[in-house]
């Protein structure tokens, strides 16, 4: 596999993949599929979390600032939205999905990128492909069998989503369910009341307990941040997830009001540092809802590598909730190969 690469030049934050063009030395990709440490979670304490309180102004001011200090363009650009591409859980949560629906999902995450364009990025054929590809739980066996051998992990949502408001033995068991009809991630939704109660020891057993179900499979934990009312509420819920063992710690289901912001996916990822800070375990990231166009993609990338650093520009740290957002991507990888830009019914998502 080619290298993809990330360094800061002239105050410009870059990436380069050796076809596209070259940047200064940094870390290698990590294969697909290669896990980290999990987060083993700890006991839960409130007095590491409690006393903090998120200034809007302040948290709206620096999201702000992440799209127009930096800038990523021409065979940089394209490199960056290459590395977009297999951060992207490809997704279909719709009530008219079918199985058929879903092996063409998985063919376009095996294959994200038409092959004229592969070839003309200097890619090999199967190099790049999406993150994951997210189903319901009925359809996991499915998207398990159109993805065998690819390394690309199957996700299923779970635990009554997007509301979360079916008893708490249900969700365990559709957890579970998931998990025996072979998904290798599990994005749970939490139960808000227990946020905006302050009830942060019931937040936390409800979240140890979705975990244990979870067996072998990561866990992402679902926040619905635009459910939370403040950014405090984001922070707290944030710590308290990952004390309960959350690999990933998730903004939204994508139906909520509000979805993915900055000012959310900021205050998320200092969570996530202060986390690293207080246990050393690396917990991963994903925005979701809301994310359309290929821009949205490198503001969210930008993000990861200011505040995280460049662990987390991998897909197992983080992910990208999406899917109209891979045909806009791939226009753009088209634009920056021949100049023009082509109709969207050219980048077909199935």
């Amino acid at each position: 596999m080619s290298e993809m690469r990330v360094a800061q030049t002239n105050d410009e934050t870059t990436a380069a993949k050796s076809a596209p063009g070259k940047a200064a030395s940094g870390g290698e990709l990590v294969a697909l599929g290669q896990k980290r440490q999990r987060n083993e979670g700890m006991a839960l304490k409130p007095d590491a979390f409690r006393h903090v309180e998120v200034n809007l102004s302040a948290a709206q001011r620096r999201a702000a600032t992440l799209t127009t200090r930096r800038t990523v363009k021409k065979q940089w650009q394209a490199a960056w939205l290459v590395k977009a591409i297999q951060a992207i859980d490809l997704t279909t949560l719709a009530g008219d999905d079918t199985p058929g629906r879903v092996r063409r999902l998985c063919a376009k995450a095996r294959s994200p990128l038409r092959h004229d364009l592969v070839e003309a990025l200097g890619l090999e054929p199967g190099e790049v492909t999406t993150g994951a590809v997210c189903v319901y739980p009925t359809m996991v066996a499915n998207a398990a069998r159109a993805l065998a051998g690819t390394g690309i992990p199957v996700a299923s949502v779970a635990t009554g989503f997007p509301a979360g408001l079916t008893p708490l033995r249900d969700r365990l068991d559709e957890i579970r369910y998931a998990v025996g009809e072979g998904a290798d991630e599990i994005d749970i939704v939490i139960t808000r009341a227990h946020v905006l109660t302050g009830d942060w020891r019931a937040l936390y057993e409800e979240i140890a307990q979705m975990r244990e179900a979870c067996g072998g499979a990561h866990m992402k934990a679902i926040l619905a941040t635009g459910d939370l009312k403040t950014l405090t509420n984001v922070y707290h819920a944030s710590m308290v997830a990952m004390m309960a063992g959350a690999d990933f710690i998730k903004t939204s289901t994508g139906m909520e009001a509000v979805n993915a912001t900055l000012p959310v996916s900021l205050v998320m990822t200092r969570a996530i540092r202060d986390y690293l800070d207080l246990t050393g375990f690396q917990v991963g990231f994903k925005p979701a809802g809301g994310l359309k166009q290929a821009k949205d993609a490198l503001a969210w990338l930008i993000l990861m590598k200011e505040e995280l650093g460049r662990d987390w520009l991998e897909p197992d740290l983080f992910r990208l909730g999406a899917s109209s957002l891979l045909g806009d991507i791939e226009r753009q990888i088209e634009h920056y190969v021949t100049g023009r830009y082509s109709a969207a019914n050219r980048h077909a998502m199935a």
